[in-house]
């Protein structure tokens, strides 16, 4: 059975970027959020770090900018990071009027405190302790739960967009009209007509083995947005986090930027720091220099991990500045204030994604995107930390703007074709789904990491391609569900991926690459096309 719905925004990801839109739009607009699972269970909920602005007076717009240029290796839109930083300030402020509990500085009623993260000149990302992720993300669930005008959809996971040109009404002009969703606990598609969409749908770092992301970062609405029509930028800078708390039972528990900014050092397992042969900076050299220079060390000496040190701080100072991280490291049997915390790298934030302007517009009228899905110039060819949050909160309030004083009309609902589940059936072999999760994000793990060469991206290419057919004809078959869903999306990330990375002839960012270890001259963004059919 399908259900048919209507709206005048539907927002796809329930993240910071999701009810950022969504709270910005009047309340006149009815508006309806795409949860994945529950809402807060998205990866805003796990940063930990904070949101990076100007906000001290002696710091300014252009230190910070000039600290992000630095970070993406020469491929940053100055004019988009200067767009962005000069809304960090109005951003913050946003936030702190929702109510967002941001940690004071010690004393003050009044002052927040300012923690450093590496690539910053300056102390100037506001925080709520160690967990600011989860503070936006429950304080933001609290505004939109007393909104009369927005609804939530939790555990509805996105199909696929609906176009004007899938539709094959060749007399209008191509745009989105809505999507196709799947209601995972009634099991049936929903299919939804809306005068406007946003993609907020995340990043893409499940495709690899090892992340710091929740289960539903996949990429599905980068892949949406492809399938739709939309250019992608920038696909081969994924960043790793350089240092993720190792033990089998941890999940890939981040262990934050502002350990390190705090005066975390990272050590070899015989005690020796290592950080300073790599970059003067140390431990606060930008994320791809430490995460390859932990990648080095662990290959040097064959070990499964390193270790960071902040135990020669004072425990007072460790448990009121981490105790999040703390806490867990605690229950892990591990104790910071007495000894270093084992790290590894893994994948942490997609830089690049659907290209959109300084207004959240995507290729496709009529869809919008905001957030880690999306390329806007900021990242360049790598992130610098705090900078994500900063611009969920931007483009997402720059979108619902934009959406206010477009007069698009709403396409006839009624018109739309509901899912087809017809020529379909169940699967009897769900064990399809599973390997291929599985094999995909090995490989991609193996051979589109940290370090790369043309043979091991070739590698991939051929693996990729077989199983993207594979897919495609499990997909053609049988009924979808939310695994093969994200099994489909993950599969075209992988290929944007490969294709980006195969297409870029040195090393810059995080893109680092045996065949070419040099950086170019020229310094050039990817950009990949959809082919028309």
């Amino acid at each position: 059975m399908s259900v048919r719905l209507a709206t005048d925004v539907l927002i796809i990801g329930s993240g910071a970027a999701g009810l950022t839109t969504a709270l910005s739009l009047p309340t006149t607009m009815n508006i309806l959020v795409i949860s994945k699972g529950k809402i807060g269970t998205g990866s805003t909920a796990w940063a930990q770090g904070g949101v990076a602005g100007v906000l001290d007076e002696v710091d300014s717009v252009d230190q910070h900018v000039e600290d992000t240029l630095n970070a993406g290796a020469g491929l940053c839109d100055p004019a988009a990071v200067r767009h962005t930083i000069e809304r960090s300030s109005s951003a913050i402020h946003w936030l702190i009027e929702q109510g967002v509990p941001f940690t004071l500085a010690d004393g003050s009623d009044v002052q927040f405190h300012l923690t450093r993260e590496g690539g910053h000149s300056q102390r100037r990302i506001i925080h709520a302790a160690d967990a600011t992720g989860l503070a936006i993300s429950e304080t933001l669930i609290k505004r939109v739960s007393q909104a009369p005008n927005i609804q939530i959809l939790e555990n509805h996971v996105a199909i696929d967009l609906i176009t004007t040109e899938k539709l094959g009404l060749a007399d209008q002009p191509n745009r989105c009209v809505g999507a196709y969703i799947l209601d995972t606990q009634n099991d049936q598609a929903v299919t939804i007509g809306a005068r406007f969409t946003v993609l907020t749908s995340g990043g893409a770092s499940k495709v690899y083995l090892y992340t710091s992301n929740p289960d539903g970062a996949t990429g599905d609405g980068i892949a949406m947005a492809w399938r739709a029509g939309c250019r992608v930028v920038n696909m081969e800078f994924n960043q790793f986090h350089p240092t993720c708390l190792f033990h089998p039972k941890a999940k890939s528990f981040l262990i934050s930027e502002a350990v390190r900014g705090e005066g975390g050092l990272l050590k070899l397992p015989n005690g020796e720091r290592f950080m300073q042969h790599f970059d003067e900076r140390g431990e606060l050299a930008p994320r791809d220099i430490v995460a390859r220079a932990i990648d080095h060390e662990m290959k040097r000496l064959g070990v499964d991990s390193l270790f960071l040190d902040i135990s020669h701080k004072s425990p007072d100072f460790i448990k009121s500045h981490f105790p999040t991280i703390y806490q867990r490291c605690l229950e892990y049997g591990c104790d910071i204030t007495k000894e270093p915390i084992p790290v590894v790298p893994a994948a942490h934030y997609t830089c690049g994604g659907i290209r959109i302007d300084t207004q959240g517009l995507t290729d496709l009228p009529g869809l919008f995107a905001a957030g880690e899905c999306t390329y806007t110039g900021l990242h360049g060819a790598n992130r610098l930390a705090s900078n994500s949050l900063l611009e969920c909160i931007v483009y997402a309030q720059a979108a619902a703007e934009q959406i206010q004083v477009s007069t698009a009309v709403q396409f006839d609902s009624e018109k739309l074709p509901l899912w087809d589940e017809s020529r379909v059936g169940d699967s009897d072999e769900k064990i399809v789904i599973t390997h291929n999760w599985d094999e995909l994000r090995r490989f991609m793990w193996d051979y589109v990491g940290i370090v790369r060469t043309d043979k091991r991206l070739q590698r991939a290419k051929r693996r990729v391609q077989l199983l993207k057919q594979e897919i495609s004809e499990y997909y053609s078959n049988f009924r979808v569900t939310a695994d093969l869903l994200e099994l489909r999306n993950l599969v075209v990330v992988a290929e944007l991926i490969i294709e980006s990375a195969l297409s870029r002839k040195e090393s810059r960012g995080l893109h680092f690459t045996r065949s070419y270890p040099q950086l170019s001259d020229q310094a050039q963004i990817t950009v990949l096309s959809p082919k028309k059919k």
